[in-house]
């Protein structure tokens, strides 16, 4: 008798995709990832995901995370840790790295490993290092588990800002004056390589921006008006950074744009405005994420301005080979020309955040962006393509 003659039982119903929601990292940008964990993790929707919440600490470990969204908020000016929503600072979770065995497995010292199932795609919101700049990003491919978010290239592209303007630069897209100072330069001759800065700012003027050339979230970078705060600016950069990005400063307005994957292809949002924080030099972590400094959607451009930005934002967008979500960050000079400072591809995303806004103000809500991201993750396969 054939199989096919067999009487059949009644048919299983297919289970909801596992989303893991992976956040922390070991990153000077843990805290803030962990806060964009928890709004998504508020945002998914329960109906139609299951959800797996992933910590990596700040050490390394990657451990199970309560699922706890409101533990995950900055109270009182203080960024909460994935150790503090842990249960064992011993356990840790494994990813396999068998593209035909997805299975996530947690085990303690002294237990059998405990098999948490199988996981269809990874919601990674990690910033910085170690997370956002393509390292998650090749280990989930030698997973063969699809994830939110750019590929490899794309992310390693987008954080470290001196390829990134070179990227830029190749495409015809136009990015301020900077130089770069190596961590062998400053190591072995710091006198040349201030020398170097003093050059430059001879060229361009004070003051300068010293920032760390792999971070984010506005952290390590200081505003330079004269000779005397370069050394501790240089320092304070290399605290997060061994490579140091020195930029000019430009006299314009600050606008960013988001661009998200579409099923037809990456499209831009409405444009917002970041106007100067009035407590603040510049926009910095503290006007960010501690006083909130609010963003203005969608900004005050005329057409023609709104319609460049979005273009040169999708540009952007393909110039990197980036893939899911996008912010671009540029300057409107006073002589009107869009000057792309750098994107993000993991963007702050909690719904106070630019980019949520910015999609809010387009039609698209923080919770239908979420899915639409997931959904993106779903269709695409790992591997080249």
């Amino acid at each position: 008798m054939s199989s096919e003659n067999l009487p059949q039982g009644p048919e299983q119903p297919s289970r909801k995709p596992r989303v893991a929601v992976v956040c922390g990292g070991r990153s000077s940008e843990h805290g803030i990832s962990v806060v964009t964990a928890g709004a998504v993790l508020r945002a998914i929707d329960r109906t139609k995901y299951e959800v797996l919440p992933i910590g990596i600490t700040r050490d390394g470990r990657w451990a199970l995370t309560a699922d706890e969204p409101e533990r995950m908020a900055i109270t009182e000016g203080r960024t909460p840790s994935v150790e503090e929503l842990t249960d064992s600072g011993e356990g840790g979770v494994v990813l396999p790295v068998d593209p035909a065995n997805r299975e996530v497995v947690y085990s303690e010292p002294g237990s059998v490993p405990k098999a948490l199932g199988e996981v269809d795609v990874v919601f990674p919101v990690l910033h910085g290092p170690y997370g956002e700049d393509g390292t998650l990003q090749g280990l989930l491919e030698l997973s063969g588990v699809p994830y939110v978010g750019s590929g490899v290239l794309a992310s390693a592209v987008g954080q470290d800002k001196e390829y990134m303007k070179r990227v830029f630069t190749s495409f015809g897209l136009k990015v301020g004056p900077y130089v770069v100072i190596r961590p062998r330069e400053w190591a072995r001759d710091p006198s040349a390589a201030r020398k170097k800065i003093v050059d430059f700012a001879g060229e361009h003027g004070w003051p300068l921006f010293v920032k760390p050339a792999r971070a984010g979230s506005s952290i390590g970078i200081t505003k330079v008006d004269d000779l005397s705060g370069l050394d501790e600016a240089v320092e304070e950069a290399q605290r997060h950074d061994p490579k140091v990005l020195v930029e000019a400063a430009l006299r314009g307005r600050e606008i960013e744009c988001g661009v998200l994957e579409f099923e037809d292809g990456p499209r831009a949002s409405v444009p917002a405005e970041i106007p100067p924080p009035e407590a603040h030099a510049y926009y910095d972590f503290e006007a960010k994420y501690i006083d909130s400094t609010p963003g203005v959607v969608p900004a005050p451009l005329t057409d023609e301005e709104t319609a460049e930005v979005r273009r040169l934002a999708v540009e952007a967008f393909e110039a990197a080979s980036c893939e899911g979500l996008v912010r671009a960050d540029f300057f409107l000079t006073e002589d009107g020309e869009f000057v792309i400072n750098e994107i993000n591809t993991m963007p702050g995303f909690t719904p106070i955040s630019m980019y949520p806004q910015m999609w809010q103000a387009s039609g698209i809500s923080y919770p239908e962006l979420v899915d639409r991201l997931i959904q993106a993750a779903l269709r695409r396969s790992t591997g080249l393509r």
